[in-house]
């Protein structure tokens, strides 16, 4: 089947009164780490937190009314589960949703709140998959593919459409990768109406189905890896996805756990937002320096998703402060007499930095009695001051075995 803008256009008139018109402003401080002039489409703001209440409510409508009385089924890690559960709250159709055991805690029981029946399978999208698929023969349910359903793509493909309207001088858009319905969606919107609009696509290193995809001339299935970007967590694509965006689409490129951590981080420092890690992808792409050509240029972000379990959300959080040189462990060895702890951690004080937790180990300190190790948690502004403190204590005769965390990825400075 072959997708045409008529199809998003109608899709944007059926969905109308049921789906929020969500804003596309500037932001500043995101400008300037990204080095270009960002927008963000924020979707994460429609009802069930993601722009999959698109597609939804467009595949809902377009059913004949016999299948809309048996109702439907599909298998989601979330995001579509959530807007397929509310949408058919609201036009009476009964949901089924079969969700992978990862998915987050928040998305299941926030589905079984709205109504829809939900069933945990599988330790991946594809075995949910498969079993959502059995439960549409055994039960005579409509099956709705959360990414690979022409009716889906075109929801999808309202987003493009509305940011053509909100910054009409766009000259890139930033499109997260999951199964590839929304890239599908917005690169045939937006390249039928301006063509010369970038459009590029990001997907977590260990998900990597599009590249895979691209690189092979067809849709090719991927071995995926846990990742911050459940959302993402896609073993293959869909088949009308890639044939639809597959010429549209001008670049594609991968983030790393590190990178998505940190992009979630700034996006709750500097934009006040709390975003799931698939949501922050396209900026962290642009953080990362992924995308050199949008340099300067009026880019947007599609915030697609905000779905995250609050503890999931702190583990992420920290995780990104040790990252980003604000959260440092090392091992010191201290005189074990009154007053060497004393003075460790008035050096640490000294510094500027904040003890947040310690442990004092005689025991497994090694040989010497005279010593003890003294394990540190400490908060620091950034990996510049971590490295200064270690060279004082160095040189207060302070010996310092730091945890090593991995190389900053390029120009992630908080501006």
């Amino acid at each position: 089947m072959t997708l045409t803008l008529a199809d998003v256009h109608a899709a944007k008139v059926r969905i109308a009164t049921g789906i929020y018109h969500s804003p596309c402003p500037g932001s500043i401080p995101l400008s300037e780490i990204a080095g270009c002039r960002v927008y963000c489409k924020l979707d994460y703001l429609q009802r069930t937190g993601s722009f999959k209440e698109r597609g939804a409510r467009n595949a809902l409508l377009l059913l004949p009314e016999e299948k809309r009385r048996r109702g439907v089924v599909s298998a989601s890690a979330g995001n579509h589960a959530l807007g397929l559960a509310y949408h058919g709250k609201l036009l009476g159709v009964p949901v089924t949703v079969v969700m992978p055991r990862f998915a987050p805690l928040i998305k299941h029981t926030t589905c079984r709140r709205l109504g829809a029946k939900v069933i945990l399978h599988g330790e991946s999208f594809q075995e949910a998959f498969e079993h959502a698929q059995q439960l549409a023969v055994q039960s005579q349910l409509t099956y709705i593919h959360g990414f690979d359903d022409p009716a889906i793509i075109a929801g999808q493909g309202t987003i493009g459409l509305e940011i053509l309207e909100q910054v009409p001088d766009v000259e890139a858009i930033v499109v997260p990768i999951g199964g590839g319905g929304l890239l599908a969606g917005v690169a045939l919107a937006v390249k039928s109406l301006a063509p010369d609009v970038q459009i590029l696509g990001v997907e977590p290193r260990r998900a990597q189905g599009f590249v895979a995809s691209l690189a092979a001339g067809h849709v090719e299935p991927v071995e995926v890896r846990p990742t911050v970007a459940d959302g993402l967590a896609v073993s293959r694509i869909g088949s009308l996805a890639f044939e639809t965006a597959r010429s549209r689409v001008d670049e594609v490129v991968t983030v790393g756990e590190d990178e998505l951590s940190l992009a979630m981080l700034r996006l709750v420092e500097l934009e006040k937002s709390v975003v799931e890690g698939a949501g922050a992808a396209p900026l962290a792409a642009l953080m990362s320096g992924k995308l050199p050509q949008t340099k300067g240029k009026r880019t947007v972000m599609i915030l697609s998703g905000g779905n995250i379990d609050p503890l999931i959300l702190t583990r992420i959080i920290e995780k990104a402060l040790v990252a980003d040189g604000r959260l440092c462990r090392f091992t010191a060895v201290v005189a074990d007499r009154p007053g060497g702890l004393a003075k460790l951690a008035q050096i640490i004080a000294d510094s500027g930095a904040s003890i947040q937790e310690i442990t004092h180990d005689r025991a497994f300190s090694g040989p010497d009695v005279g010593a003890a190790n003294v394990l540190c948690t400490v908060e620091t502004a950034d990996r510049q001051h971590v490295e200064r403190l270690y060279e004082t204590l160095e040189h207060a005769g302070i010996s310092v075995k730091p945890l090593k965390f991995p190389p900053p990825p390029p120009q992630l400075s908080r501006g």
